[in-house]
């Protein structure tokens, strides 16, 4: 007999404003703490704007001479050179197609990037069968002077287009195996996709670098299961790291009104969505009684009400001596970083860094330790210690 138990109820986690829950992989119920009670960080840094003019600056890249790459949701791809504060354009991108939160989404350098000029890159295609888009990661080589992507090459992307413009996910991280890993959020189809192995959507996926299937993926050898899928049961998975000093893969996820998710990610392993949950519709209606099942992953920490969580990054370096070795993650809806300290799988302390400073949409660490953060309608900001 499955063990379930039963969701609180939205309405008493609403009425601490802007609550946090937190749920322990082994824990049977969630305890829930006003994140306005949390201590604030006690960290000596200015926010400094370094570039405008992006509206929606979905991912962050640094490259190891200290240039960044930005993508504008809409269909850009910028490169800021380091020390200037003007934006220009790389050419050779795919037809994008941009609608709702679909658009040019993530980048990830390949680990031996100094050597093969690999860039990996998320982005919505209309490309396929049905009207609509789906989720696509390709490669191309960043020339030498960074002008322009050359080679390009899509290794993957969903089928089942569709027109509705929500939960294209999608971030893009690397194991140290060289491994590629992506997201591909439900495409608001939550009740035929997360759960459906056949089906793209709803899914976190594991490639070779050159976008081959491993031989030794979960589902290869499942009949009519996407050989490709890592874990599933996910419903938008916005922010992911691969934690190489613990091979640890963390991944977080928007939930609906409530029910925003920090996840373990481990191979075969279904996160529940939409079985399971601690979010209810946006109307006010349940959808699920339930908030944990046998055979279901529980969350190892979730938010309720939601923050709106987007990028995540695990701080390294002596920069910031605070912040080394905890995770930021940052809420949109709020515009503040969650500043995490994980150990052995929990997260055993939390605090609130930049409260109020803005909609922050992506995180990035440059190879000499510098933060940078995209804010949505401000552009980027440098996290400058004093």
């Amino acid at each position: 007999m499955n063990k379930v138990t039963t969701r609180k109820k939205f309405s008493t986690l609403a009425t601490a404003s802007c609550a946090l829950a937190f749920s322990a992989l082994t824990s049977l119920s969630a305890h829930a703490v006003d994140f306005k009670e949390l201590d604030k960080l006690a960290l000596n840094v200015k926010p400094v704007t370094v570039a405008q003019g992006v509206s929606i600056p979905w991912a962050i890249e640094a490259l190891p001479n200290g240039d960044l790459l930005i993508t504008e949701r809409s269909g850009t791809l910028y490169l800021l050179r380091k020390n200037t504060t003007s934006l220009t354009k790389i050419s050779g991108l795919p037809k994008i197609d941009a609608n709702g939160q679909g658009g040019l989404l993530d980048l990830e350098l390949h680990p031996d990037f100094a050597n093969n000029q690999w860039l990996y890159i998320t982005y919505s295609s209309s490309e396929g069968d049905g009207a609509g888009s789906n989720t696509a990661l390709m490669r191309a080589k960043l020339s030498n002077d960074h002008s322009q992507l050359r080679e390009p090459q899509q290794l993957y992307k969903g089928e089942h287009n569709s027109k509705k413009g929500q939960h294209y996910g999608s971030r893009i991280v690397f194991d140290n195996q060289n491994y590629v890993y992506f997201s591909i959020g439900d495409r608001g189809s939550r009740d035929i996709n997360p759960q459906d192995l056949s089906r793209d959507g709803g899914k976190i996926y594991r490639l070779h670098d050159d976008g081959k299937i491993p031989t030794d993926n979960p589902f290869v050898n499942q009949k009519d299961a996407k050989p490709a899928i890592w874990s599933y049961g996910h419903r938008n998975p916005q922010g992911m790291w691969f934690d190489g000093e613990n091979n640890v893969f963390w991944a977080h996820e928007h939930g609906p009104r409530g029910g925003d998710e920090l996840n373990m990610i481990k191979p075969k392993t279904n996160y529940g969505w939409p079985v399971v949950s601690y979010g209810i519709n946006y109307s006010g209606t349940s959808f699920t009684d339930l908030t944990e099942k046998s055979g279901m992953q529980a969350p190892t920490l979730q938010w309720t009400p939601s923050i709106a969580p987007s990028d995540m990054l695990l701080v390294k370096g002596d920069k910031y001596p605070e912040l080394k070795g905890k995770f930021l993650i940052a809420s949109m809806k709020y515009a503040f970083i969650s500043v995490l300290e994980i150990a052995d799988g929990n997260v055993v302390k939390q605090s609130k860094l930049l409260e109020g400073i803005g909609r922050i949409r992506s995180l990035a660490q440059s190879d000499d330790g510098t933060i940078y953060l995209g804010l949505d309608g401000q552009g980027i900001m440098r996290l400058d210690p004093q």
